[in-house]
C-alpha cells in the first residue's frame, strides 16, 4: 500500500487516519504494519464502503480538504470497489536501533549463517559479503553506480541490500547506503583487523527529501538538523533543487525535535 510521506507524516502526527483506496479486493489486513520512511504504520481497519455514503469528516480524516476533493481522487479506477483503511502511526523502525546494536560472539555467528544461508539461496552465488564490502567501500553512492560495479541489475542489487538492511546491517540513505555499526563489527570480523572508516558525522541526519534537495544540501554544508536550525527558510530555498516538498520535509523534522529554521 503506497502511501505519500506528506500522508506518512501527518499519519504520525495524528492528522490523519484513514485512506481511501479502488481495489479488486483487500490488499492489506489489521494489523499489518508497514515499514516506511517515518516509522511503522499500522493498519487498524479496512471496509468495502459506498462512494454516496462518505462525509466531509471522512474526508477531513483522509488528508482532504473537501468532499469533493476526495470524491475527485476516487474517480479513478471508478469500476474497482472502494475501501476505507484505518491507520496508525506504531512507533519506531526497529531496525532502526538494531543497527547501531554491535553484535557479540554468539550474536555474530547467528548473523554470520544467516548471511550463510542467503548466499546459498542464490542462484547466482554467494553475494552478501562481497555487497556488505562494496557498500563499506562506497558509502553514499547510488544504488544503479553500485550494482554497475559488480556487474548486477539494480533492481536486483537494490533487492539484495534491503535483505542486509533488514538485519540491521546497512542503513538506506537519501543517496546510496552505508553500513550501520552492526554492519561494520560484521565486515570487521572477517578481517584481519578493523577496517580504518571515516568518523560519522555528529548531529541528526537530514530526513530523507529526494536525490536532488540531498545534493543542494550537503554541497551547502547542511548535513544535519542541528546545521539547518542556523540557517534561515528562505536561504534553504534558495538553492537550487530544494522545493516546496523538500522544505516541508525539512520544518517537519525540526519541528519534531521542538526546533526550527533560524527566523528571517
Amino acid at each position: 500500500m503506497m502511501i505519500r510521506p506528506v500522508e506518512l507524516s501527518a499519519i504520525k502526527a495524528g492528522t490523519i487516519d484513514l485512506a481511501f483506496r479502488r481495489w479488486d479486493r483487500p490488499r492489506v489486513v489489521v494489523g499489518t504494519q508497514m515499514r516506511t520512511m517515518v516509522g511503522l504504520i499500522e493498519v487498524t481497519s479496512v471496509e468495502q464502503v459506498d462512494v454516496a455514503d462518505l462525509t466531509e469528516h471522512d474526508a477531513l480524516r483522509a488528508g482532504y480538504l473537501t468532499l469533493a476533493s476526495l470524491l475527485s481522487a476516487l474517480e479513478q479506477k471508478a469500476d474497482k470497489p472502494a475501501y476505507r483503511v484505518g491507520l496508525r502511526y506504531a512507533g519506531e523502525d526497529p531496525r532502526v536501533a538494531l543497527r547501531s546494536v554491535v553484535p557479540d560472539r554468539d550474536e555474530l555467528a547467528t548473523i554470520q549463517a544467516r548471511l550463510d544461508r542467503l548466499d546459498r539461496a542464490a542462484k547466482s552465488g554467494p553475494w552478501t559479503r562481497a555487497t556488505l564490502d562494496l557498500v563499506d567501500r562506497h558509502p553514499e553512492v547510488r544504488a544503479p553506480d553500485l550494482a554497475k560495479k559488480v556487474g548486477r541489475e539494480t533492481a536486483e542489487f537494490k533487492t539484495d541490500v534491503r535483505k542486509l538492511k533488514e538485519l540491521g546491517l546497512t542503513e538506506s540513505l537519501a543517496i546510496g547506503y552505508r553500513l550501520s555499526p552492526r554492519g561494520e563489527a560484521v565486515v570487521d570480523a572477517g578481517l584481519r583487523r578493523p577496517r580504518k572508516r571515516p568518523p560519522r558525522e555528529a548531529g541528526t541526519p537530514i530526513p530523507h527529501v529526494g536525490a536532488p534537495a540531498t545534493r543542494a544540501l550537503r554541497a551547502a554544508g547542511l548535513t544535519t538538523l542541528e546545521k539547518l536550525e542556523q540557517v534561515t527558510e528562505a536561504e534553504v530555498s534558495a538553492l537550487h533543487g530544494v522545493g516546496p516538498f523538500a522544505i516541508a520535509r525539512l520544518r517537519e523534522a525540526l519541528a519534531e525535535r521542538g526546533s526550527s529554521f533560524t527566523p528571517d
